[in-house]
């Protein structure tokens, strides 16, 4: 088996954003030279997530962060972590930490809408994504 480690630079300007990284995971998967098997995402960060949705509509963002912070607002009666980001932890455990696509022919197996996702919480920060191919 063969395995590609790469790390993702991400920046991110709002307290609340998606960034679409699925061009660059993709072109890590080509340079690769793996043509079947797996990628995977991953996020090491707690107030931040990665996830698979629409990236073809930015209203699909727009309405999943709109309802992510009508669900879990910044300030909320009851928060007891002190850094003001409790709801940050929440969504992103709520997310998760990763996504695992299949790759075949050398490319990211995703649908036609779908794109791959860095979720910000927190931000706007400096991130880093690993991305693991194998093959």
């Amino acid at each position: 088996m063969t395995i590609i480690n790469e790390t993702l630079a991400v920046s991110t300007r709002r307290r609340c954003e998606m960034v679409d990284i699925t061009r660059k995971v993709a072109d890590i998967v080509v340079a690769s030279g793996i043509s079947d098997g797996e990628v995977v995402v991953y996020c090491p960060h707690t107030t931040a997530a990665i996830t698979i949705n629409e990236n073809a509509d930015p209203d699909v963002i727009h309405d999943i962060l709109m309802t992510l912070e009508e669900l879990l607002p910044q300030a909320r009666a009851g928060y007891r972590h002190n850094e003001g980001n409790s709801d940050a932890h929440v969504k992103s455990s709520l997310l998760g930490a990763s996504e695992t696509v299949l790759v075949q022919g050398g490319r990211p197996m995703l649908g036609t809408w779908q794109g791959i996702f860095f979720c910000e919480f927190a931000g706007p920060r400096s991130r880093k994504v690993a991305v693991q191919v194998r093959g």
